[in-house]
């Protein structure tokens, strides 16, 4: 399965919306199963909120994190941290390592990368490497 490699902005690509528009004004978009539709629910319900997204983009940027460092980052109380973090852990984004009286947490990648591996080969054209939402682009690795 190929997974997601960079995401292009509109900022950094210069594309016409009106051309993005006219690749794709006839292309039916796929229809998703249905777990698949209720698990991405789940997860862009959960990352819909600023703090859960921040916690999974430092996660994902330092492999691991302990909750008192996730605190300071987001600069919110342990018992606040501790609830977002607890909505993630039972959605299966990310999952614990207790350290004596510690926990540290990190992205569960099998699940989140599969969910989103699944979502980007259904939507994209099989035939090219990136798919586009209007002028915003997702290329794929090889």
């Amino acid at each position: 399965m190929q997974m997601i490699s960079t995401i292009d902005s509109p900022f950094t690509e210069q594309m016409g919306s009106e051309q993005a528009g006219a690749n794709n004004a006839n292309a039916p978009f796929p229809e998703l199963s249905q777990q698949l539709e209720k698990d991405l629910v789940q997860v862009f319900k959960l990352l819909a909120d600023e703090t859960r997204l921040k916690i999974l983009m430092g996660l994902l940027r330092s492999g691991e994190m302990h909750v008192s460092a996730m605190c300071d980052m987001l600069n919110q109380s342990q018992p606040a941290v501790s609830h977002h973090l607890a909505l993630l852990r039972v959605a299966g984004i990310i999952e614990p390592r207790r350290d004596g009286k510690h926990n540290f947490y990190s992205v569960c990648q099998d699940r989140f990368h599969l969910l989103m591996g699944e979502l980007f080969s259904t939507i994209s054209d099989p035939k090219r490497d990136e798919f586009r939402f209007k002028s915003f682009v997702v290329k794929k690795d090889e």
